[in-house]
Formats: structure tokens, C-alpha cells, sequence
């Protein structure tokens, strides 16, 4: 009931009467709403801090696990896509802050695949490998990452 506040009043017999302030009730519901910002808002805030000796201290290096180095990855390139293994707790906005800071470049687009992992048998022994979270990151026309030149 922290919205709602209630006034006493005496009647002329002496009785209490409770009314609600309806004013007040207003004003609490616009301070409300003002601090409430948007989703885009807060997503557009940026968190790039850096310390005494110029190193970013940010969480893209968490969410960024690995570039994915396969053929078809290495293929999806000349399509300007890019994939990587991220943190299974990463989404969407979370990959593409991270690839801003990390390669300089903003994607166009983001997908996310979650991979179960393969059952895998030797001999007798059975073992299942780890699930993994894959994106898979576009970029513009004239944007590249150079990840696959050394592979």
C-alpha cells in the first residue's frame, strides 16, 4: 500500500474520515516513469572503463570464448559472417558490445545456435562432450575480421 496515502480528517461530530489523496497518488506514478528508462536505453549505455595502464576491463573477453576455426566457418567468411563460441550466459547485445570492443567492428546481425554435444564411445567407455553456445556474427560489406589468416 505504499502508493496509496490516506488522509484523516475529523467531522464535525468528531469522527475520523480517511480519504485518499489522489494528487499524491499522481505524483508518485509520474517519478515512476521517469525512472524507468527504455530497453534501448539501456543497452546504448556504454561500460568501457579503462584502468591505470590502458586495458579494458569488461566482461566481451568472458563472452567471447573462441573464434570457431572450422572449414565451414573459414567458408562463411567470403560471406562476411563470423562464428564464434561464446559464454552460454551471452545474448545477443552481449556478443555484438563484445565484438565492438574486441575487433573495432559493429555487426549487422547476430545469431545464436546452442550445440548439444556429441555421445562419443572408446571401446567400452561412453562420454558425452560439452554443450557449447555458437554465434554467428555479420558484418557489413567493407567490414572484415582477420581471424582465419594464420590458420
Amino acid at each position: 500500500m505504499g502508493i496509496f496515502t490516506a488522509k484523516k480528517t475529523n467531522d464535525s461530530e468528531g469522527q475520523e474520515k480517511e480519504t485518499i489523496d489522489l494528487n499524491k497518488e499522481k505524483k508518485a506514478k509520474k517519478e515512476v516513469a521517469k525512472e524507468e528508462k527504455s530497453m534501448k536505453d539501456l543497452y546504448s549505455e556504454g561500460t568501457d572503463k579503462t584502468s591505470k595502464k590502458g586495458v579494458k576491463n569488461s566482461v566481451a573477453y568472458r563472452i567471447l570464448v573462441k573464434p570457431l576455426v572450422t572449414e565451414k566457418a573459414a567458408n562463411l567468411g567470403s560471406l562476411n559472417q563470423y562464428a564464434f563460441v561464446v559464454s552460454d550466459s551471452a545474448n545477443k547485445i552481449d556478443v555484438a558490445k563484445a565484438i565492438f570492443e574486441v575487433y573495432g567492428v559493429k555487426p549487422e546481425k547476430v545469431n545464436i545456435i546452442k550445440v548439444k554435444g556429441k555421445v562419443v564411445s572408446r571401446g567400452k567407455i561412453t562420454g558425452k562432450r560439452k554443450d557449447f553456445k555458437k554465434a554467428l556474427v555479420s558484418l557489413k560489406k567493407g567490414d572484415s575480421i582477420s581471424i582465419y589468416e594464420g590458420v
